[in-house]
């Protein structure tokens, strides 16, 4: 039986990779969640105006990797320290979001993130927010896959998130 975990983390072309190649990954869909549209198509969520983030759907064996796995993979990916954006990519959009399924979900999600703020890894807060699932639309197919389908392009994306998390982490940010 499978079950879905949905992550928002800045763009959704990075979220992609680090999720689609771990063992027990049936599928990682790029979307939209979290607003008051329906069925809101790319040009419209870069608005900003729909209320959505941009977001991964991942559809998962639990036997094979575990949610709380996938929370840990998610926090590899993502500033959540800040509110705002991710990395290059700012506005309510990119805003860091765990979406939770269930309180199952909900209990690993908070726990980890109580793990993270009291890891000292960061000197600024932990803003993720670990909100009920809400519909999640796809995205339209040129989003799909990204890494694969523009390989530079997401090297470059992949080089800029590095980049900015180094800052990060030496304190000029």
């Amino acid at each position: 039986m499978f079950e879905t975990a949905v992550f928002a983390g800045g763009c959704f072309w990075c979220m992609v990779s680090p999720f689609d190649q771990q063992p027990g990954i049936k599928s990682v869909v790029s979307g939209y969640t979290g607003g008051h549209t329906v069925d809101p198509t790319y040009e419209e969520v870069k608005t900003q105006l729909t209320g959505h983030t941009e977001a991964v759907k991942i559809t998962f064996d639990p036997k094979v990797i575990s949610y709380g796995e996938l929370v840990e993979i998610y926090w590899n990916q993502t500033d959540p320290t800040d509110a705002m954006g991710q990395f290059m990519d700012r506005g309510s959009s990119y805003r860091p979001v765990i979406f939770v399924e269930n309180e199952e979900q909900r209990a690993v999600a908070t726990a980890s993130k109580e793990m993270l703020a009291a890891s000292g890894k960061y000197t600024k807060p932990i803003v993720t927010t670990i909100e009920d699932s809400c519909p999640f639309y796809e995205a339209e197919e040129e989003h799909q896959e990204f890494y694969r389908k523009n390989p530079e392009r997401y090297q470059q994306e992949k080089e800029e998130r590095k980049e900015y998390t180094n800052k990060q982490k030496m304190g000029q940010i």
